[in-house]
């Protein structure tokens, strides 16, 4: 095998769709993409499969490939006593999330790069995160690993067949957790609000310390408590919070966008990788925020995300690229940091306010080096601080960029989609609204097979890997914003996403959604993400659509499902808020009065969009809308009896009760408001 390898500049990750397996290409290792011909390998040459997971912005996973998958000494100790499978985590989110909770068992933690070693039929028997090339304190070389695992192998393997069995019983009975026997009520929502009170950290906003992470879905929630409330810690811990990061190093004030998350705990120093998942998160928290305190800089902060995606991430094919690297030229970082000096010789007289108003010293605040941070939070930009961001761009332009992964994925996307149709709802972004259009109908088209199937991944015009619960439960989120705020016509293709979903991924015995569908056989056990973390759990994404739906279209058959997913986390929600932002909204829809906001008339007319503005310019929880189109057909109940066109009109009803049709602005905004105070 190590002679035939020399031989060859790459190996079978050359053929891959994903950036981050490609990267792995020219590796000395034999790599296996993850599948069938990897575990018939292993079974012939009776070896250990060791299993890599990572993803393209993971700073760590190229420290790991730098040190130990590119050195010949260590890949020939690998492809000699193990068959090697590298993973995408990002594409395999469902082989990810099986393998992390085994780590999690093994060793009390997890994270990424992943190493997991694997008996020939997938059953995990040890596992851990990063290993070094050689010893240090409590962490043993990656080789002296590689050789302790083939020894346990060749002389012990009963033990480890033990421990394997033992794993994979633990990791079936985690995949079916017991749903709770009652459905919480809504003392559960103040339960929550107290919770997060806990932990918010009151200087420079966000939960708990370092590092720190955007809490986008915790935000939301927020907001909406304090709309329902009118409590104003609520809103202080989101406006702390959104000011904090809007301010600091964590947000690319240069190009648009954020980083990944904060080092330090108060938003400065950020990991410097670009997401899209946190672009679609932040801008959905920014654009709530702005409707709830109309502060105009944090319509610039979304301005910014949109602009950025635009520029950098979009495909001409229409769909979004999944990251940028934190690291260029081998450095973390170096994109992005400035030095004083340089900035003085750009920007001549206006270098000053610019110094000033971005905390910019000689000696830098990291590694010797800037890291532009707004220093009065809440201050201006002054006219000097805009002629200087353009030229700041144009300068950064000429550097080296970080990384591109370049995988349109499904999940992600449609969270933008969602984001997208609603900020361009709120700021009035026709142009945001077809991007959003666009979008969703590259996803319905292209990233799915000819048997009808949604693939999770497009990469050149290439799609792979069967969708996931995630995927199809945040399509279908996307579906029905475009419904309530641009065309109520796209019911037809959200009823569709939500009939898929539940054939292929709810589980009617345990309740709730598997992660991988009921079609996939390539993995020992189906989980259920049930966690909002970096991303909303496919089964709170699931929750909230399904209820937005039955809602929409008057279908009871919607609604059964969607308890089965609260219920699996009910008894977390009030003690672990922090984890269950978005499932949070689902259950707000399940205890308060559902209230459906419908307006009808010439759209043309310029009251339309009056009205539209009053419903939009609120946050409503627990509210459904069809402000946009609908024709004579408008395929959904919230129109049966009401003129579609002619004078413009807002029907507004309430647990099961309807009130007067109103056409002016102040009636529509008294019935809005008598509503909201009986909540």
């Amino acid at each position: 095998m190590t002679a035939s390898l020399t031989l060859r500049s790459v190996n079978r990750l050359a053929a891959e769709t994903s950036p981050y397996l490609r990267q792995h290409a020219d590796n000395p290792v034999d790599w296996f993409p993850w599948g069938d011909d990897a575990f018939a390998a292993a079974r012939e040459r009776d070896r250990p499969v060791l299993l890599s997971v990572g993803y393209s912005a993971c700073h760590w996973c190229h420290v790991m490939a730098h040190e130990s998958f590119e050195d010949d000494v260590t890949a020939e100790e690998m492809n000699r006593l193990f068959v090697n499978v590298k993973v995408d985590r990002e594409e395999r989110p469902d082989v990810d999330a099986l393998y992390m909770q085994a780590v999690q068992a093994l060793t009390g933690h997890g994270g990424w790069p992943m190493t997991v070693f694997l008996t020939p039929d997938g059953r995990p028997f040890f596992g851990g995160t990063y290993f070094p090339p050689d010893d240090r304190p409590g962490m043993p070389s990656f080789r002296r690993l590689l050789a302790a695992i083939d020894e346990a192998w060749r002389e012990r393997r009963d033990d480890l067949d033990g421990q394997a069995e033992q794993l994979t019983d633990a990791l079936a009975a985690a995949a079916t957790p017991d749903p709770a026997q009652d459905l919480p009520g809504a003392e559960v929502l103040s339960a929550a609000r107290a919770g997060l009170g806990n932990v918010y950290e009151p200087i420079h906003g966000g939960f708990g310390g370092a590092p720190k992470f955007p809490p986008s879905m915790v935000l939301r929630f927020l907001l909406r408590d304090h709309a329902r409330t009118g409590d104003p810690t609520s809103l202080d811990m989101a406006r702390t919070t959104l000011d904090a990061m809007a301010a600091g190093g964590i947000r690319d004030h240069v190009g648009g966008g954020f980083h990944r998350y904060s080092v330090d705990a108060r938003w400065l120093v950020p990991h410097f990788e670009k997401m899209l998942y946190d672009q679609a998160l932040l801008l959905r928290a920014y654009t709530q925020g702005y409707v709830a305190t109309r502060e105009s800089r944090w319509a610039t902060v979304v301005e910014e995300i949109v602009d950025y995606l635009m520029r950098d991430l979009r495909d001409d094919a229409g769909g979004f690229y999944s990251a940028e690297d934190a690291d260029s030229e081998g450095v973390e970082g170096l994109f992005y940091i400035w030095d004083d000096a340089e900035l003085r010789s750009l920007l001549g007289a206006d270098a000053d306010d610019v110094v000033s108003y971005f905390g910019v010293t000689a000696g830098g605040n990291f590694e010797g080096a800037n890291i532009l941070n707004v220093v009065d939070r809440t201050a201006p930009r002054s006219e000097a601080v805009t002629r200087a961001l353009p030229l700041l761009r144009e300068a950064r332009a000429r550097r080296t960029r970080p990384g591109l992964d370049d995988k349109v994925l499904l999940a992600w996307n449609a969270l933008l989609a969602r984001a997208l149709a609603e900020a361009a709802a709120v700021f009035e972004r026709a142009d945001w609204m077809v991007t959003a259009r666009d979008l969703v109908r590259f996803l319905g088209t292209e990233l799915r097979g000819e048997d009808g199937r949604l693939l999770r991944s497009w990469q050149a015009g290439v799609p792979r890997h069967n969708a996931v619960a995630e995927d199809y439960a945040a399509l279908l989120g996307a579906q029905l914003t475009l419904a309530e705020l641009d065309d109520i016509a796209w019911l037809t293709d959200a009823t569709r996403t939500a009939g898929d979903l539940i054939e292929l991924f709810h589980d009617p015995d345990g309740g709730g959604f598997f992660t991988s569908g009921s079609d996939a056989h390539d993995l020992l056990v189906r989980g259920k993400d049930l966690f909002d973390n970096a991303t909303p759990s496919a089964n709170s994404l699931a929750a909230d659509g399904l209820l937005r739906l039955g809602a929409l279209t008057g279908d009871p058959r919607w609604r059964e499902p969607a308890v089965g997913a609260v219920c699996l986390v009910a008894d977390h929600l009030a003690a672990t808020p922090a984890g269950f932002g978005e499932m949070l909204e689902a259950q707000e829809r399940i205890v308060l009065p559902s209230r459906e906001i419908v307006l009808t008339g010439d759209r043309d007319n310029p009251d339309f969009e009056r009205l539209r503005r009053v419903v939009l310019d609120r946050i409503l929880p627990g509210s459904i809308t069809a402000l946009g189109a609908a024709g004579p057909s408008a395929g959904s109940p919230l129109y049966e009896g009401r003129a579609t066109g002619g004078t413009p009109t807002a029907y507004v009803c309430e647990g099961y009760v309807c009130r007067e049709p109103v056409t002016s602005v102040e009636e529509l905004e008294r019935v809005l408001d008598t509503l909201q105070a009986s909540r």
